[in-house]
């Protein structure tokens, strides 16, 4: 097997495995009182990430050198995916899901970022295809990534404002 085909395996196992976490958290986290926000945008994330993973495999040749630098890139954003999701813990899910009169999350990186994990995600979209030379798919769903974030951002910060404004009234509230 190519190591192309091992690096995109990976990625399929762990938005899988991550997909299993967010459907439990997101189900226990209704099933307290929370409250779903934007759910039409959802299926676009669904539909662009899986047309992403598919064009890694449709387009990329199976045996396309790779580029070692970029894939230690790749390592760099999976350690901050991990410290994302470790510092939403229980609140970590892949929809837009809110819980009244919690405090907002601000430890890890959301002590300096708001939307770390958008963060993350972009940069992997690019720097996957970049990994094995595929430009044009990195500019392709990279701009397309960007839109649908612009869109769930808007969103979000919708859904997040209520909580953001009781919060001490100043906006800020620290679980740490």
């Amino acid at each position: 097997m190519s190591n192309w085909y091992l690096l995109v395996g990976f990625i399929v196992l762990q938005r899988l495995i991550e997909l299993l976490i967010a459907r439990y958290n997101t189900r226990r986290l209704l099933e307290e009182g929370a409250k779903e926000h934007g759910a039409r945008h959802y299926p676009v994330i669904v539909v662009l990430h899986m047309a992403w993973i598919a064009s890694l495999v449709i387009f990329v040749p199976y045996n396309a050198p790779l580029n070692w630098l970029l894939l230690a890139v790749f390592v760099v954003l999976q350690l901050a995916r991990v410290w994302v999701l470790m510092s939403l813990g229980r609140y970590w899910t892949t929809r837009i899901i809110t819980v009244p009169d919690e405090p907002l999350v601000r430890r890890g990186p959301f002590r300096w970022v708001s939307h770390p994990n958008y963060m993350v995600v972009e940069a992997e979209i690019i720097v996957v295809p970049l990994i094995a030379g595929a430009w044009e798919l990195a500019v392709v769903f990279g701009a397309l990534n960007a839109l649908v974030l612009a869109w769930r951002i808007r969103l979000e910060e919708q859904a997040l404002a209520p909580r953001r404004n009781q919060a001490n009234g100043s906006g800020r509230t620290r679980i740490s």
